[in-house]
């Protein structure tokens, strides 16, 4: 897509071109002589009280969208970021990108058999773009005006013509203009009519869902959906935490099982199922970027608002001593938000990157464009001195003092907060943080709550401190804005759950959005990285360049695995039971 115009049955690129030409067969990830049938069970820990996604109401089964509907067009995982025809069945860009047209292809179904037509595609959008989530509402914002040009043709014109939006727009969900009743903005257990491979089946609010495929699936010989939506039915359990979800998994309750937990993935197998081989431990490499998760720092709050309080409240974080004891020596630190990627921060700031944030460098901390904003790494012996002896200097810079033992502020207001979980694997970890933050007279409490809850309080940043993680990609764009832009501070449901509001931040997005080649995009992507690095809105915890799934020996998946690895349009998408 780096012409002023283009047009085509084929892929669609964000940079370059696509890696799959026209009449390509299957995507190079993906079996086509791959088996139909059969089932497999996922656990979750928590519930859901809506079937629809796409709202701020509510928590939806997080298989929903994939399987029950579709876009214009569908993603291929093995690339960083290049869609491939689906509902549309060509596709033209305007000259500067001014607008997208997409023809319908004229075989598109929805589950029903009722035939998917331009006024449902109108319908879905100015639906989710009134009455969806925010970054639903922003994407339709960008759209000035529409027409059709055929009539099966839709022709959209864009506020701000930028590089990215024709493939935003492209994979915005399509549903029945039939399907809909009451007010889509609420909770409803009656899903949107959808176009995808699987209908909703059985379910138990909060306990239990299945997906049953549509064996008539209109869309299943396309090239994009070949050797993929093997199961016959995908279903959900719910358990109350982490724990219930391993014990279910060693009883053969359910089929696979993520596991995050080095020590348990080397000597934690031996159970009978394991043992005997009905259960096997897979481990699959991606190329993604380690994205971001560890404790996010809510500066809504007084008590965080100040970057050297932030900065001593991570240096109290003592990764080596963690990742010895805990993590059995695995797993690497994640150093930025684009860590282990092209894309990462390195070094002083340089060329355009230095252009973006140069005007903006005294709203960031000072010399954080002249090298690579760094975590901070202990003896690991567990005393962690040198960096608590740091974060008390800080504390002190910033008006704290110990008293008897407390941490105050001129007020005599002690500094104690609350650390929000939603899974009680992350425990352990808060606990080892709050016992060190005793030793600077800070009081941490621990409140573990239930996945509702902890969804609630996080979409309206009901919070002081959680832990979350952002999953990013290899191709970041509008989302970033969803996640870091500074009208997320006031406005609920968008992903800037730390609440940053910060000028070098924004301008990065800026260039973000307005980036026309690689290099530009690379420089703005880095300027990004280095901005919120910097700027110590969470301490870091770490990730794996591999991803460890046990399951039951009767599934498979293909030796050929895709640039994400595991993280979508993997599992279940292009897995399948033998036997």
């Amino acid at each position: 897509m780096d012409s002023p115009s283009a047009a085509g049955e084929g892929g669609l690129a964000m940079h370059g071109e696509p890696a799959l030409a026209p009449g390509f067969a299957h995507l190079p990830h993906a079996n086509p002589e791959a088996p139909k049938g059969g089932a497999i069970r996922f656990g979750e820990v928590g519930g859901f009280d809506s079937l629809n996604p796409f709202i701020v109401k509510g928590t939806a089964p997080w298989l929903l969208r994939g399987r029950l509907y579709e876009s214009m067009m569908g993603r291929n995982w093995d690339e960083p970021f290049t869609l491939y025809p689906l509902l549309a069945e060509s596709w033209e860009i305007g000259p500067g990108g001014a607008w997208v047209e997409f023809a319908l292809n004229p075989e598109a179904r929805f589950s029903d058999g009722s035939p998917v037509e331009a006024e449902d595609v109108i319908s879905s959008f100015e639906t989710l773009g009134t009455k969806g989530r925010p970054n639903f509402r922003s994407i339709w914002a960008n759209v000035a005006r529409w027409e059709r040009t055929g009539e099966r043709a839709l022709r959209f014109h864009f506020e701000r013509p930028e590089r990215e939006a024709p493939l935003i727009l492209a994979l915005m969900p399509v549903f029945s203009r039939a399907g809909l009743s009451g007010d889509f903005a609420e909770t409803s257990f009656a899903p949107p009519l959808g176009s995808g491979p699987y209908t909703v089946g059985a379910f138990e609010p909060g306990r239990r869902i299945a997906f049953r495929r549509d064996p008539d699936h209109w869309a299943r010989a396309l090239p994009l959906m070949r050797g993929q939506h093997n199961f016959d039915e995908v279903i959900v359990e719910y358990f109350r935490d982490s724990n219930a979800v391993w014990e279910a998994f060693k009883a053969g309750a359910i089929d696979v099982y993520k596991d995050d937990d080095p020590a348990r993935w080397e000597t934690g197998y031996d159970f009978p199922a394991a043992r005997d081989g009905r259960i096997v431990q897979s481990e699959v490499p991606h190329g993604r970027p380690s994205g971001m998760r560890g404790f996010v720092f809510n500066t809504r709050r007084d008590l965080l608002a100040d970057i050297r309080v932030r900065e001593a409240l991570t240096l109290a974080l003592d990764f080596e001593w963690i990742r010895r004891t805990m993590l059995s020596g695995a797993y690497e630190r994640i150093e930025s938000y684009f860590g282990g990627s092209p894309l990462a921060h390195s070094g002083a700031a340089e060329g355009r990157e230095r252009a973006i944030l140069a005007p903006y460098a005294g709203a960031l901390p000072e010399g954080a464009l002249d090298g690579a904003v760094s975590q901070p790494v202990s003896r690991g012996d567990g005393r962690n001195r040198e960096n608590l002896r740091r974060a008390a200097e800080l504390l002190a810079a910033a008006g704290w003092r110990a008293e008897g033992g407390v941490l105050k502020d001129a007020s005599g207001r002690p500094f104690a907060f609350e650390i929000l979980l939603g899974r009680s694997a992350d425990e352990q970890v808060s606990g080892a943080w709050a016992e060190a933050l005793k030793r600077l007279g800070i009081e941490a409490r621990i409140r573990l709550v239930d996945s509702a809850q902890y969804q609630a309080r996080r979409n309206d940043y009901d919070f002081d401190v959680m832990v979350n993680e952002w999953a990013l990609s290899l191709s970041p764009g509008v989302e970033q804005r969803f996640y870091w832009g500074e009208a997320g501070v006031e406005t609920p449901g968008t992903r800037n759950y730390m609440g940053v509001a910060n000028p070098a931040v924004e301008a990065a997005l800026d260039a973000l959005d307005a980036a026309e080649d690689r290099e530009g995009f690379e420089a703005a992507v880095r300027a990004l990285d280095r901005a919120l690095t910097s700027l110590r809105l969470v301490a870091p915890f770490w990730h794996a360049r591999t991803s460890r799934i046990a399951h039951d020996a009767g599934l498979r998946f293909p030796e050929r695995t895709p640039l994400y690895g595991d993280w979508i349009g993997f599992l279940p998408e292009v897995w399948w039971r033998e036997g």
